[in-house]
């Protein structure tokens, strides 16, 4: 493994610059610099940003405030798509300026799933046996 990459292989100024776009994104759209009435009345965040290796790209995951109204807010981003890849270019400075692409965080639903089925009580009784086959291996 290469000494500036992650376990997961991702390179670490690689996650750095998508921790920086992921900020300026966040930013700018909390300030409200978007002229978009829809981006306007939603509180959106930006939950991650996942860089190309070549910094070319960025995949950003958002999330509206309770998932309100998750289509016309990814809409409105994509609309506005042009304005905010420039004004994350003029603030993260990179050689070039990454190509935004917005798709929406589903990582609460499939955490509110997993906790849904882990819950559930059939799940819960063999999680709960568990222990017990570990201490008869013993």
């Amino acid at each position: 493994m290469r000494r500036n990459e992650t376990s997961e292989g991702r390179s670490v100024r690689v996650l750095r610059v998508g921790e920086q776009v992921r900020h300026a994104l966040a930013d700018i759209l909390m300030r409200g610099d978007v002229h978009d009435d829809t981006l306007a009345s939603h509180s959106v965040s930006v939950t991650e940003v996942r860089m190309s290796p070549d910094l070319r790209h960025a995949t950003a995951f958002v999330k509206p405030l309770l998932g309100a109204d998750e289509a016309a807010v990814l809409k409105a981003l994509r609309t506005n798509t042009a304005y905010l890849q420039s004004e994350v270019a003029r603030r993260v400075n990179t050689k070039y300026a990454a190509k935004l692409k917005f798709v929406a965080d589903e990582s609460f639903e499939e955490g509110g799933r997993i906790d849904a089925l882990l819950r559930d009580p059939k799940v819960a009784r063999d999680l709960g046996a568990e222990p017990d086959s570990d201490d008869d291996a013993g």
